[in-house]
């Protein structure tokens, strides 16, 4: 969720990969736009509907939201090294989107119990300190974090130290996740790489290529973990999560390389424009859906078919919007929340 960067200045490739994470949460969040009575019935999924909601576990979950919060690092460095250049304070202007972020998410709260918003922004805040420092100090701190992390996951797999059971269930949270993703995004763009894939290019495909076989056997192992309905399913997910990331962001940035694929893809980048817009949306038009088609309970295969429609939706409502409009409305008020009438006014100018 970046609103700032001017038009001329957008990188296409994070607009894109944005919007196809948007559609990636779908997946998951529809089932949350459902309210579920105490003593509704929740079916066991066979056939069609068994093997739709076991790809899903394997390829979708938790995977898409980590993706997101990636972005979400590299639009903070983007967002702060851009007010430094213009000469504001970076840090308390950052501190200040979050807050609005905070305050926007709240009102969503009382719509969709499942958002995001609140818990990206108070996240958001221990971002700040690293903007100061070198990129090698942040890659420490990465590789620390992350270790510990999937530390956790492998002792709580095992059944090791059952006595430390809510500490490890506390540091392999999807919080220690989704913060890893913000500082490696932070990272990435720190370093400077988005800009220099073209450069890149032989090490991407290196690390690509590395990670293959652990997604598959990750894969392999989540499949018969979920036929063979084991408990320690959502642990695997977890531990499958940052390979599986590292996968699809490699190669979504090669394949965003070649000018063809990026042109397919853009009419995706502008959903991803205006993700927070979209992101608030899907949920409205999530329950909007599901209240028509009277459903109790969402099918995996119902999961498929509404996900793809209100994507469809905002595809089409996106790329109408911006033929009128440089940026989508909640944008428009996060930038005020942001900036205030007069600097957004003045900021406004500068992009145009």
């Amino acid at each position: 969720m970046n609103p700032s960067i001017p038009q001329k200045e957008r990188i296409t490739a994070l607009d894109i990969i944005r919007g196809l994470a948007l559609f990636g949460i779908l997946f998951i969040n529809i089932k949350g736009y459902i309210i579920l009575m105490e003593g509704t019935e929740i079916p066991v999924y066979t056939g069609i509907n068994e093997v739709i909601d076991t790809l899903i576990l394997i390829f979708v979950e938790k995977k898409f939201f980590s993706i997101f919060s990636f972005l979400f690092g590299v639009g903070f460095t983007i967002f702060a090294s851009r007010a430094e250049k213009r000469g504001d304070k970076p840090l308390r202007r950052f501190a200040r989107r979050l807050l609005a972020m905070l305050l926007i998410g709240i009102v969503h709260f009382l719509f969709f119990w499942g958002t995001i918003l609140p818990f990206y922004a108070l996240l958001g805040f221990f971002l700040l300190p690293f903007y100061r420092a070198r990129v090698a100090t942040v890659s420490r701190w990465l590789a620390g974090i992350t270790g510990v992390y999937l530390l956790a996951l492998i002792v709580k797999l095992t059944g090791g130290l059952s006595s430390f059971s809510n500490v490890l269930d506390n540091i392999g949270a999807d919080s220690t996740l989704i913060f890893i993703m913000f500082l490696a995004g932070f990272l990435v763009a720190k370093a400077d790489l988005i800009r220099r894939v073209s450069e890149w290019k032989k090490q991407i495909r290196s690390v690509v290529m590395g990670v293959v076989p652990i997604v598959a056997g990750f894969s392999i192992w989540i499949w018969y973990a979920s036929q063979s309905g084991a408990e320690n399913v959502k642990l695997i997910v977890s531990l499958s999560t940052i390979p599986a990331v590292l996968f699809y962001v490699s190669s979504l940035f090669l394949l965003m390389e070649h000018e063809r694929i990026r042109s397919f893809f853009q009419p995706v980048a502008r959903v991803g424009q205006m993700a927070l817009t979209n992101y608030v949306a899907q949920s409205f038009l999530g329950s909007l859906i599901i209240s028509l088609m009277g459903l109790e309970t969402v099918s995996p295969v119902n999961v498929v078919l509404i996900a793809c429609l209100i994507f469809f939706v905002q595809i089409i409502y996106s790329n109408l919007w911006f033929k009128f409009f440089a940026m989508g409305p909640l944008e428009k008020v996060w930038r005020f929340m942001t900036y205030g009438k007069q600097k957004a006014k003045k900021t406004n100018s500068l992009q145009t």
